[in-house]
């Protein structure tokens, strides 16, 4: 039997945190440790935790300088036990069905050539088994249909399309993420896995670490990490290791600062993987990342009154954090 690490990185979220450990209570393969690395500026979690007994449990409250979901990672990583094979990372705010850590163990003994091994967010229930292309209002892979968003059938429009599959970063970046592989039950190569989701064998942080460039929240983090191991072996996602991940809303950032960071996360990780890009794929970079923000503030005029200022907020982020790039862009560090 494999050992592994669970490493659960969490901020001011303690009911989401319950939920997920009591679906890890009852998966039929169990973690050897349970880490919580928490970073919450209350004692709530802490409370929580001593009401509620779990195996194999340790919690930890970092200080503001351990603070952030990158820097939660590593100091987690520095008190896996030695005897931990494979490290495995989840989100708070997730739920596991109750085969997913044996299902994503079996791909380390299937693919044997596995550095990272990413599970499948179930939350999408949109999928058909459609094996003929009759429409361009669907996305089609591997003999499976589903809806195609309106932001991907507006980039098809001007030509903004993603010249990769899903899972792999295309040269001006904007890429249909993993949610875009269909539940299929294969498994399936990625150069991307998403980090609330993920696992990877120890040996890896040997000599890598997530970057913590990614500040707080850490938006596209696991992009960085994906990539930058991509050049080093191989990563893949296994559909038939699912659970459900719920958005949690308590412990993000708001909505312009959101706005700031997935233009600006964006550019950083769209470096890493192509540093020096070509007119073209700048070009087509720059023009997506406008299109993205008309999309978005058109969601000031048709979304409900709740999230108009929500829409107008993470519009003017994205604005501001493009204009940022001409002045300030970030350094990137490989």
């Amino acid at each position: 039997m494999i050992r592994f690490s669970l490493i659960v990185c969490t901020y001011m979220r303690p009911r989401p945190l319950l939920d997920l450990l009591n679906s890890v209570k009852i998966q039929s393969v169990y973690p050897t440790e349970v880490l919580i690395v928490d970073g919450s500026v209350n004692d709530e979690t802490d409370k929580l935790l001593h009401e509620n007994k779990f195996e194999n449990l340790k919690y930890f409250k970092v200080e503001e300088k351990n603070r952030g979901l990158t820097k939660q990672r590593n100091y987690g990583i520095n008190l896996a036990s030695e005897t931990s094979e494979i490290i495995c990372f989840l989100d708070d705010d997730i739920v596991l069905k109750d085969n997913y850590f044996e299902n994503l163990l079996k791909t380390y003994e299937i693919q044997k050539d596995a550095l990272a091994v990413g599970g499948y967010i179930d939350n999408n229930n949109t999928w058909k088994k459609e094996s003929v292309e009759k429409s361009k209002n669907n996305f089609y892979f591997d003999g499976w249909m589903r809806s195609e968003p309106s932001r991907f059938k507006l980039r098809r429009l001007f030509g903004l399309q993603p010249d990769k599959i899903p899972g792999f970063l295309p040269t001006f970046a904007h890429g249909r993420s993993v949610g875009f592989l269909p539940p299929s039950g294969k498994i399936y190569e990625v150069e991307q896995i998403m980090g609330g989701v993920s696992s990877y064998k120890k040996e890896v942080f040997d000599s890598l670490k997530f970057s913590t460039y990614f500040d707080g929240y850490g938006l596209y983090e696991d992009a960085d990490f994906s990539l930058r191991l991509s050049e080093i072996g191989k990563l893949y996602v296994n559909t038939s290791a699912q659970l459900y991940h719920y958005h949690d809303d308590s412990g993000r950032p708001n909505k312009y600062k959101y706005g700031k960071m997935v233009v600006r996360n964006g550019w950083y990780v769209w470096r890493v993987k192509y540093p020096k890009p070509t007119f073209k794929m700048r070009f087509k970079w720059n023009a997506t990342v406008f299109l993205l923000i008309a999309i978005r503030f058109a969601n000031v005029f048709t979304s409900n009154k709740n999230k108009r200022k929500e829409a107008f907020t993470e519009s003017l982020g994205r604005v501001v954090g493009w204009y940022s790039l001409i002045f300030n862009k970030p350094r990137v560090k490989k």
